[in-house]
């Protein structure tokens, strides 16, 4: 509670005390409330302890080893100086001397003090279980941890209430516990007489595990006898699908042939023979552009190939419909074909070309284009006979092909005319023999 320390004046040996801190051993400064103590209020302090002891105050009885105490007027502090043990002045009645020139009633108003915050401290420190005095940091943090232990006794406190009310439910609930009871009985009743029902039904289990071995040994022989029958049903059933594969594959190729057959029925000679289609601007026929542009100069080799192409092919329809031409023969010979006069029997009309200026071209070319559309034109007039609604797309009259779109007239020739304008009266005149090849051939096919 103190702490002390050894001081020497005129003579005396003594030892200076001061009050500390139990918890972190800081001086304190004591509150004037602690100078007095009465009787009633140190009874009052003292009675749930010292009740029935006969002990008298501790304030009223003296103590052999007191000490001298001291007041320093410029601290509020309180000093307690003990005799040495060994000190030469010490006399042997232990007594008290005062140092300093302090007045013998102030040293016992002091030592009263003294006593009374002593005694008030040793009463805290008995009624609990911390030692006392304490300074105001450790009392703060002692009260955190107090209310913090209060809080968990709280929550006890809680749960012991919420057991309490739960165990008086249960008292509560005695009725349901003996309608349970009584249930439970019956429950008993029908658990024997399920015992019973269960015994009925083993003895059926039995009869019918009995029954059941009679009739695994009857599957047995049922299946050997359909191991059996299975094993001659897939060597039939082999046999069967190699007759079927076979009749499958002659039925193809029976098919095959009927489709070979029905193609080569159902094929023209002419369509497979003359391809008759287009190139940008150029008609073509089997692939050789027949017409020359300024900026596609076509080798005349080519056109002369194309005009073969054509003749070959009017020759060839004109045969198969047992038709003659008036005027003209049709002479088909490749890149040299001609047409000859037939009332002129030694002139001949060239369908072939070797270059050159226009204005300096052979007239006999032009004189054998403008034959050739004569003679278109007499093959057209050939099938109206036959087929009135039979119609060319492209109107020819006197060496000009008519483009019913516009109205306008392209001449077959080459002199005084522009590439262009006789390369689309060649698209025109292809197309034309287009239509008579697909009308011809449709009448080969009926």
């Amino acid at each position: 509670m103190a702490g002390s320390s050894s001081v020497e004046s005129r003579g005396v040996a003594t030892s200076q005390i001061n009050f500390l801190c139990q918890r972190c051993s800081q001086p304190l400064q004591l509150d004037q409330s602690f100078s007095s103590l009465d009787s009633r209020t140190y009874d009052d302090l003292t009675a749930p302890l010292l009740s029935g002891s006969g002990s008298a105050s501790p304030l009223s009885q003296e103590t052999s080893n007191q000490g001298v105490f001291e007041v320093y007027k410029d601290s509020a502090i309180s000093h307690k100086e003990v005799l040495a043990p060994n000190s030469s002045t010490q006399d042997s009645s232990q007594g008290f001397m005062m140092v300093g020139e302090t007045a013998t009633s102030k040293m016992d108003s002091f030592v009263h003090r003294i006593k009374v915050a002593a005694q008030l401290f040793d009463i805290m420190s008995g009624n609990t279980d911390i030692d006392h005095p304490l300074c105001e940091e450790c009392t703060t943090l002692l009260l955190n941890q107090l209310d913090q232990q209060y809080r968990i006794v709280e929550e006890d406190c809680k749960l012991y209430r919420q057991a309490l009310d739960h165990l008086n439910e249960e008292a509560v609930n005695d009725k349901e516990e003996t309608e349970l009871h009584q249930e439970l009985e019956k429950l008993r009743l029908q658990e024997s007489d399920l015992i019973k029902q269960l015994e009925a039904l083993e003895e059926e289990r039995k009869e019918i595990a009995e029954e059941t071995n009679t009739y695994k040994s009857d599957l047995k022989q049922l299946e050997l006898e359909e191991k059996s029958y299975w094993k001659n049903y897939t060597a039939q059933k082999q046999q069967l699908l190699n007759f079927q594969e076979e009749q499958r594959s002659v039925d193809n190729q029976l098919r095959y042939a009927q489709t070979q057959l029905d193609r080569l029925r159902k094929t023209n000679v002419f369509n497979a023979t003359f391809h008759i289609w287009h190139n940008g601007h150029f008609g073509t026929i089997n692939g050789f552009r027949l017409g020359r542009l300024p900026s596609v100069p076509v080798e005349w080799n080519e056109i002369n190939a194309a005009w073969g192409q054509t003749v070959l092919l009017l020759h060839s329809l004109a045969h198969k419909m047992n038709f003659k031409f008036q005027r003209y023969r049709l002479v088909p010979l490749g890149n040299h074909s001609f047409i000859e006069c037939l009332n002129e029997k030694s002139k001949q009309l060239p369908l072939y070309g070797t270059g050159g200026f226009r204005f300096f071209w052979d007239t006999k070319v032009d004189q054998a284009m403008v034959a050739f559309l004569d003679c278109l034109q007499q093959f057209e007039e050939e099938i109206e006979r036959g087929d009135s609604s039979f119609r060319l797309p492209y109107k020819i009259a006197n060496g000009k092909i008519e483009d019913p779109n516009t109205n306008k007239s392209y001449s077959i020739k080459i002199q005084f005319n522009s590439e262009e304008q006789w390369t689309k009266a060649l698209k025109f005149m292809l197309t034309n023999l287009k239509w008579a090849l697909a009308w011809v051939a449709s009448q080969f096919t009926n």
